[in-house]
């Protein structure tokens, strides 16, 4: 049967997206990329703020128009069918199938009882399809996350913290390398406390070991919360060569008062120091974070505290939300509430100041020589575009476009010399 897939959400819900394409391949069904050729099309859906689920929904309602071409079955899951899976059942007949996260393991009689279509690899045997550029993925390292933050869902949806075995994670990395892959994302709700659910801080030895395999060039490290990042994991990514010193730190906020009523571990003074320490090890490093806006009962003054704090820290990288009261999470019921018109305002006043931040951040690489991974070249052009330390992939930063002389292979590393930028963009030539 051909098989396509949507997968929506975030990296960890794309690495989930990847095992399921890799079960349904190592049970002899083909993979297909045109949803118009399938007769089978998987959606996996996020479920953890309010657009993502009505981007889920409306990707649901647009795949059941397939039905009515070439399509057979539609199969759900992901996070949104493991938050609301009976009421997804009562409301959308048009699915043959739910497939809740925790039903992945027995995904394979599930879908035999409902489509009367044998699978005969257990899911877990299976190797992951991977769905990136060849020569970068992603190594989930955990599952579900033990950090409760008021507003989060996503311990409801996913659970606590799950770290994966080492031995597991570096048969996985090695069979990356194997293939090609020049550049290791690790990836979590939180790589910071990998191995902490087994009593052991991990990260450290997970990262000297994967540093050691032969194949990679760049291994970048996302989602490190700001108070568990220990100076042996600081140590760890300074000897480790191949380790970018690119920090993904979710900080949310900079008021103490709303730090704690969000449940966020830390105070803004503790923040500060943080990246103060992260700057004195790695002077060059790029810093990424994310803010929420309009929080209930969110101040003008405490807004103002982060425009503050932001102007004083100089970060490269700010992803900014708006607050979205999410069901059955601890603020959901929080009273003075945002109008929505106000927290829209202060979203924009924050881009705009962190506008003007990202790009004196900079300016400071005119002139200067960086290392850039090819993703791309511009057709009937000598134009690339790449990516370096500053940029995680999938677009979550900006990129790097130069020129060359000659033709440059895709995930191949060169010397860029940067000759302008803008607050996300560096532009360059390559380096004879």
């Amino acid at each position: 049967m051909k098989v396509g897939l949507v997968s929506l959400g975030c990296s960890k819900n794309l690495v989930d997206s990847e095992n399921i394409l890799g079960w349904f391949k190592a049970n002899e069904h083909t993979i297909v990329s045109n949803l118009k050729d399938a007769e089978m099309i998987v959606v996996n859906t996020c479920g953890f703020i309010e657009p993502a689920k009505q981007e889920g929904i409306e990707t649901i309602l647009e795949m059941a128009e397939y039905k009515n071409k070439n399509c057979k079955h539609l199969i759900v899951t992901g996070c949104l069918v493991q938050r609301y899976h009976q009421d997804l059942v009562e409301a959308l007949p048009e699915v043959d199938a739910w497939v809740r996260i925790q039903d992945y393991p027995k995904i394979g009689e599930l879908l035999e009882k409902k489509l009367h279509t044998p699978f005969k690899v257990v899911y877990g045997k299976q190797e992951r399809l991977q769905s990136t550029q060849k020569h970068t993925a992603y190594l989930k390292i955990a599952e579900g996350c033990s950090n409760h933050c008021s507003y989060c869902a996503i311990p409801l949806i996913r659970g606590d913290m799950q770290s994966y075995p080492m031995e597991e994670l570096l048969i996985e990395a090695q069979s990356m390398a194997d293939k090609g892959v020049k550049e290791c994302v690790i990836i979590a709700q939180d790589t910071s406390r990998y191995g902490l659910d087994h009593g052991t801080r991990a990260l450290p030895e997970l990262l000297d070991k994967l540093n050691a395999i032969e194949g990679f060039h760049w291994i970048r490290l996302l989602y490190q919360y700001p108070d568990a990042i220990t100076d042996d994991i600081l140590d760890a990514m300074k000897r480790n060569s191949k380790v970018l010193p690119y920090f993904d730190i979710p900080i949310q906020h900079a008021n103490n008062r709303l730090l704690k009523a969000m449940k966020r571990k830390g105070t803004k003074e503790q923040i500060r120091a943080v990246i103060q320490k992260i700057r004195a090890v790695f002077p060059d490093a790029i810093l990424r974070t994310t803010i929420i806006v309009g929080f209930p009962s969110e101040t003008e003054a405490e807004f103002q505290e982060v425009l503050d704090f932001m102007e004083e820290v100089r970060l490269d990288r700010l992803g900014a939300f708006t607050y979205s009261p999410e069901e059955d999470t601890e603020a959901y019921d929080l009273e003075d509430s945002i109008d929505p018109s106000i927290k829209e305002e202060r979203y924009h006043r924050l881009m705009r100041l962190q506008n003007l931040i990202a790009l004196e951040r900079m300016e400071r690489w005119v002139g200067q020589e960086i290392e850039v991974c090819v993703e791309s070249r511009e057709p009937k052009t000598m134009l690339y575009h790449g990516r370096s330390l500053h940029s995680a992939p999938d677009d979550v930063d900006g990129e790097v476009i130069f020129t060359a002389d000659s033709l440059l292979k895709k995930g191949s590393f060169h010397q860029v010399k940067v000759t302008s930028v803008d607050a996300y963009d560096l532009y360059g030539e390559i380096v004879k």
